[in-house]
């Protein structure tokens, strides 16, 4: 169900409020409908996985920095990747680019258990505590260079890149189920396009359903060009 948050608790409590205008005024412009992405906006506490020094700009249309120059994805972009993988209740979920745990919360919703690998150790730990705090329990996060190998629990239903790459990694694509889908965003500036990847056996169909422009993930490979 879509949530009303008029009631007189919703308006006493500014954090709610401060999330209900997140989701009506960045996230349904940005043609997301799917009314169950739209109430995990609503319900998850995106503030409680903001550093303190951000906490301010936690429900605002922009990236928010992490320790070692990574950054948290803008809500929108988030919401927008939750709708296009249509994840299902059953499914395992991998995250490359562990970040605050942020989408590890909103995966882990969605699907039966989420990994998320990050090769920063402390955005591991910022990861693993902000998770622990929110109660959540289906997910695993690791220390890990998701740009090479292969990642431990595979291979996976989705696969969701938090950050922008040249191109998509063969060991990537090698980890998808047969019927799997994996999204990251692909190219260079100033040209970046969201990317669908979905496989059917030893075959990979591709979609680029939006452009947006965001920050690089670390160790992934630099040739400006998309191929199998």
């Amino acid at each position: 169900m879509n949530l009303p948050l008029n009631t007189e608790a919703d308006i006493a409590d500014p954090l709610a409020q401060a999330r209900f205008n997140m989701v009506e005024q960045q996230i349904r412009p940005w043609h997301v409908s799917d009314p169950r992405i739209l109430d995990l906006l609503a319900e998850v506490r995106r503030e409680d996985f903001v550093p303190a020094e951000h906490a301010a700009q936690a429900f605002m249309d922009l990236e928010i920095p992490l320790p070692g120059g990574q950054c948290m994805l803008a809500p929108k972009v988030e919401a927008r990747f939750l709708q296009d993988l249509q994840i299902q209740p059953h499914e395992r979920v991998l995250e490359i680019g562990a970040g605050s745990g942020h989408m590890a919360a909103l995966l882990s919703r969605l699907a039966a258990s989420v990994v998320s690998v990050d090769i920063r150790p402390e955005l591991v730990r910022m990861a693993q505590a902000n998770l622990r705090k929110a109660g959540i329990a289906n997910v695993q996060v690791l220390q890990a260079d998701g740009a090479v190998g292969a990642i431990s629990g595979g291979p996976f239903d989705v696969i969701v890149v938090s950050g922008s790459v040249a191109r998509v990694p063969q060991n990537l694509l090698d980890q998808l189920k047969d019927g799997g889908r994996l999204e990251a965003v692909v190219g260079d500036e100033p040209m970046m396009r969201a990317t669908v990847v979905r496989r059917t056996g030893s075959s990979f169909v591709v979609s680029e359903p939006w452009d947006i422009v965001v920050p690089r993930l670390e160790h992934f490979p630099e040739p400006s060009h998309f191929s199998f």
